[in-house]
This record gives C-alpha cells, structure tokens and sequence, in this order.
C-alpha cells in the first residue's frame, strides 16, 4: 500500500497551479531585454511582430519610437498604428498611447515600446507597464521593450556601474509576471561602433555618451546584468514548470545551493563554503534550518549560535528559510527535491560510532537519500571563528531543580484523589481511574515532562491504595484489579509523555519564530 507522504510528494504544487490558474485569460508578455539602449529592442519587436503577422495573428502598433533611426522606421510599414491621444501638459501637447482605443480595437496581440514611460500627468496610468498590464488583463497578447538598467532591484547596481541615476524604473513583479524573456545581445565594441555611425543618437549626443556612459567596462556590466536576471526569470519558470506538473527533481539546469544550517559548532563555516561555492557555480543559494522539537531543549549557547549562523547565512547574501520537522534528513531531502536544489551543504558526523548506530547519522542519511543531488561534507574548519563562539565561552548552563512544580503536581493529584472519592459513591474504578489521569495531563501540560511522570507515580499509587481492593493497603490481589492498575499506570505514562512532547514543540515554535524575528 503506497505511503500517503509519498502520494502528497507526486501530487502538483498547490501555489503552482494557482499562479497558473491566475494566469488563464491574461494574455502573454513577451519581453525584449536590452543591456543598454541601442542594441536593437525595438527592431528585434517589430521582427517578432512581422513573423506573427505572416502567421495570420491580428497585431497592432500601440507606441513604437522609431528615433529617426530609418531601418526602424521602415518596419513600421505594413502595420496598423492606433493612433495616439493628445495630451496638453504646461503649454506643450504630448502623444501618449491610447490604451482605449486599443482595448476597443482588441487585437490579439500589440507592440508597445519602451515599457519603463512616464504617462503625462491626467493619464489614466502614471506609468506605461500599469497600461501594459490592463491590456493583458484583458486577454490581448503583448510585446514590450526594456533595458535593464530601468529594472528597480537593480536600479543601485546600475547607478554604481555607471554613475549615472535612472529614474524611470519598473518593478521586478513585470519580469517575473512575463512570460517569455528575449535578451537583444550586443558586443559592446558593436554598440559603440553603432554609437560611432550614429544609430542611437546624434553625432554630438553620441560622443559624450561613449565618453561616459558608453563605456566597454559599463555595457560588459550592464550586459552581465541583462543575462544574469533573464537567467534568474527562466530558473523559475523551470521550477514552476516542475511543481505544477509534479515532476520529481532536481532537473540540472541551473545550479542551485542548499547550507543546512543548525546549532552546532562550525556552522559558520559551511555557510561560508557554501556562499563560495555557489559564487563559484554562479548560483542561488538558501540557508535551510529544520525546526524540530528538540530545539525547545537547546541552551542558551546554542540558541545564540543558531541565530547568529542564521544571520550570517543572510548577511552573505542567502535566502533563509525555516521549516518545521520531524525527521531532518528526509525533510531536507524533501524540500532541496521540490525546489530543484542540486548541491546540499552539510557538516560531518560529529557523534561516536555507537552514538550513530542507536540514533543514526544525518550525514549519512542524506547521503543515501539524496538521489541526484551532490552533498558536500564539510568538517569544522573554523572552530576559532564561528559568529557566536567569538566571545568567551559560558560555562554549561545549569538549571537547578525547583520544587514547586512537583509540590504543585502533589495539590493536582490530591484534588483528583479527593473528586474521585466523591464519584466513587456513583461510578465504577474505571472511571475514577479517568479522573487522575485528568491530574496527570495537567501537570505535563503546566510543567512538562518530570513532574508528569511524578504525577504518573503518585496517582498510580493513590489509584491503588484508595480504589483497588482490598483497599487502603499496596497489596493487589484481584486479577482484575491488576489489569486496572497496569492499564492506568501505562496510559497515564503514555499520555504525560506525549502531551509533554507537544508542550515542547509549542514552546519550540514560538522560539523559532523569535529566532527568525531577531535575524
């Protein structure tokens, strides 16, 4: 009989089929992305745009800027332009594109140039892509152009590379919502040539901007840009690609990087491998820390450790994730498999041989169920350097035993004993056996686990001098009555120990979500 887990893994990604299924009557966004202006955007559009003509597609030019540059100028022909809209702004008229006229018009697909515009003020949209998005919600397909300097994530990078401040910019959201990404790659001594014969500009216009920001160095950047977030557009797609259709992975196609990422010494150091290796791969990389219940358990050493690994991971530049579990190693497994990772980072053993063969070895059990994905086993290199061992290390925390809780335990069950003495006029041993056990719950719950099996203790004896007969002695002589006793001293044990546990886990997930907080 196949296991239910297994099933759940085989089935879709649920939040992949509704990014598809919000995607069902939208139409389709085609990008040409450029490095800098001049590489042929715009061209390469009006090409795409002929070839769909040829294929029979009803195609429209809303806003196309030619530039006076004569080859673009020459494509135009043959297309149905919608005609601007006038707008008068400070004493000056304006040509914006008509985005009604094309919604009346509805063709099935439309080009629409330079998609980082400012409308003039009174438009319906301050910003030509908000346009662009009401076409495509619509159903109407859309063609559009973009240079990624105009891309905002990347707005800071660009004005470092080049020193110069683009302040018409669109938001990430418009590449991760397109559909196709097309990047118009062009040498920079090509641009530059093109620059030279006055093809992007005029001869005076064109000369300062080779002089600045024309630069070879600026469009090998800006050009590694362009390719870099493409790249980064279609490892996503791939990975939606591979959940909404359940497809097990990890497809290689694009490198990814997985540091597990814990509370025990030298964490630091395989987050630092892990972020040389991935700039080593050019990849993505994400720091992974599985929550279990055992963390509630951890010292305060510990819990400073791992929130300072967890910092680090994002100060390095990872993503940080934090999921919850029971068993590590599958639950790595699991999430490195369904987010197509293909390295996983991970420490070594650090427990004896006869440690290992009772409790295991994560090391090795990813090892044996990682299938395709590569794991790295890395020792602790930087014993000296880890983020939370630079200051001088405490002693072993000490907590010292308090009595209360089981003083506590003591009025719990003597309140029980004393409300099944009571029912004990009215209802059978059985029943009243119920009522201590009810003492035994909430003592796990208030206390935890060593006042529960204290609990456990004392009412079993209660049970057995005060209910059991002959009664008011220790001594068991029905056989009955022994199979009474065993049972309510086995569920009271079973009982204390799993609604300690689950104290432990609730107290374990608060920490966390404190622990992800402070990073």
């Amino acid at each position: 009989m196949p296991d239910d887990r297994t099933n759940l893994e085989n089935r879709p990604s649920p939040d992949a089929l509704l990014e598809h299924a919000e995607r069902e009557g939208r139409g389709r966004l085609r990008l040409f992305l450029g490095a800098a202006p001049g590489v042929g955007k715009t061209y390469e559009m009006l090409m795409a745009g002929r070839a769909r003509l040829a294929d029979g597609i009803d195609v429209v030019v809303g806003v196309v800027e030619t530039h006076g540059r004569k080859e673009t100028q020459a494509l135009l022909d043959g297309y149905e332009v919608i005609p601007r809209r006038q707008v008068e702004y400070r004493g000056r008229t304006l040509d914006e594109m008509d985005i009604d006229a094309i919604l009346k018009r509805r063709p099935q697909l439309v080009l629409v140039d330079e998609l980082a515009h400012t409308n003039a003020p009174g438009s319906r949209h301050p910003k030509r892509y908000l346009d662009v998005q009401e076409i495509l919600a619509q159903g109407i397909d859309v063609y559009t152009t973009l240079n990624i300097q105009h891309v905002e994530s990347l707005n800071d990078v660009v004005a470092q590379i080049t020193r110069v401040r683009v302040r018409e910019t669109v938001p990430d959201s418009i590449i991760d919502e397109a559909d196709d990404i097309e990047v118009i790659d062009l040498t920079p001594d090509d641009l530059i040539k093109r620059l030279h014969e006055g093809k992007v500009y005029f001869p005076n216009t064109a000369q300062r901007a080779i002089e600045n920001y024309f630069s070879p160095g600026n469009l090998t950047a800006l050009r590694e840009l362009a390719l870099r977030r493409t790249a980064q557009r279609v490892d996503e797609q791939l990975l939606n690609h591979m959940q909404s259709h359940a497809i097990p992975g990890p497809w290689a196609a694009g490198e990814r990087v997985l540091v597990c990422v814990d509370q025990r010494p030298g964490g630091a150091a395989r987050i630092r491998y892990a972020r040389r290796l991935a700039d080593r791969l050019r990849a993505p990389w994400t720091a992974l820390h599985v929550d279990t219940p055992r963390l509630a358990g951890m010292s305060e050493e510990e819990k400073d450790r791992l929130a300072a690994n967890l910092r680090l991971a994002e100060q390095l530049g990872a993503e940080v994730s934090t999921i919850p579990g029971q068993n590590i190693a599958q639950d790595i497994v699991r999430h490195a498999t369904a987010n197509n990772f293909t390295h996983i980072v991970i420490g070594r053993p650090t427990r004896s041989r006869w440690r290992e063969l009772i409790e295991g070895s994560l090391t090795y059990d990813l090892i044996r169920n990682a299938g395709d994905i590569s794991v790295h086993v890395i020792s602790r290199t930087e014993r000296d350097t880890d983020a939370a061992s630079t200051r001088v290390k405490a002693a072993a925390e000490q907590r010292p035993f308090q009595v209360w809780p089981y003083f506590v335990t003591t009025v719990f069950v003597t309140g029980a004993l004393a409300a099944s003495s009571v029912l004990d006029q009215f209802f059978d041993v059985r029943n009243l056996a119920s009522v201590l056990l009810l003492a035994v719950l909430t003592s796990a719950v208030t206390f935890g686990l060593w006042p529960a099996l204290y609990a456990c203790f004392v009412s079993a004896l209660a049970f057995n001098f005060f209910f059991l007969e002959p009664r008011y002695t220790l001594t068991i002589r029905d056989p009955e009555s022994i199979v009474a006793f065993a049972a309510f001293l086995v569920v009271a044990v079973i009982a204390s120990n799993l609604t300690a546990t689950t104290r432990k886990a609730a107290k374990a997930t608060m920490l966390s979500g404190s622990l992800i907080v402070s990073v």
